[in-house]
């Protein structure tokens, strides 16, 4: 009976490795959608914008 609880929490892991690799994935896609110059401008933005809160 013990031996169910290791294969059951085994399994969630392995579910968890699977789902964190498929919204991995999902991200890496949406952020290749972008084109270069796009990042590149937004990148530019949030770097003005980070110079500007600096005390």
């Amino acid at each position: 009976m013990e031996s169910n609880w290791w294969k059951v929490l085994g399994l969630a892991g392995v579910a968890s490795v699977v789902a964190t690799g498929a919204v991995i994935a999902r991200n890496e896609r949406q952020r290749r959608a972008y084109p270069p110059d796009e990042i590149r401008d937004r990148l530019h933005a949030r770097h003005a914008k980070a110079q500007q809160n600096r005390p």
